[in-house]
């Protein structure tokens, strides 16, 4: 397969980085040919803090970035700052909302796991006020 591409290339009148460049081009050719193309890694992993608020986010500085690059103007650069701005706060918000409602959980596991061990230290055998970590 391979073999055949470099025969049907014209190689004469090229220089070396032209005969190069057409090389690379029929090897990656042939090893997609065999081997096929991934899509590659996922390039959002869920987190615990993601929603649609920071996805929505995180387009709005795709499109101002867009915009910058197109236009490259001081405007458009100060558009995408403040864009980014905005959504690092969304993201710190985000994140702190969900934060504490995890803290409450560790507080609970902490204060669970301390009444246990005074049960324990104390010999008390039945207490029915104490729920498991399942609840």
């Amino acid at each position: 397969m391979a073999r055949d591409k470099v025969e049907e290339a014209k190689w004469k009148g090229l220089d070396v980085n032209e005969h190069w460049q057409q090389m690379k081009c029929i090897m990656m050719e042939t090893a997609q040919d065999i081997s096929g193309m991934t899509k590659g890694p996922r390039r959002h992993k869920e987190t615990w803090w993601w929603n649609e608020e920071v996805a929505e986010a995180v387009r709005e500085i795709k499109i101002k970035y867009g915009k910058w690059k197109k236009e490259n103007t001081k405007e458009a650069w100060k558009e995408y700052k403040k864009t980014t701005q905005n959504a690092k706060r969304v993201f710190l918000q985000q994140r702190k909302r969900n934060r504490n409602d995890l803290m409450t959980v560790s507080v609970k596991m902490k204060f669970f796991k301390w009444q246990t061990r005074r049960l324990k230290k104390h010999r008390i055998t039945r207490l029915y006020c104490i729920k498991g970590a399942s609840g």
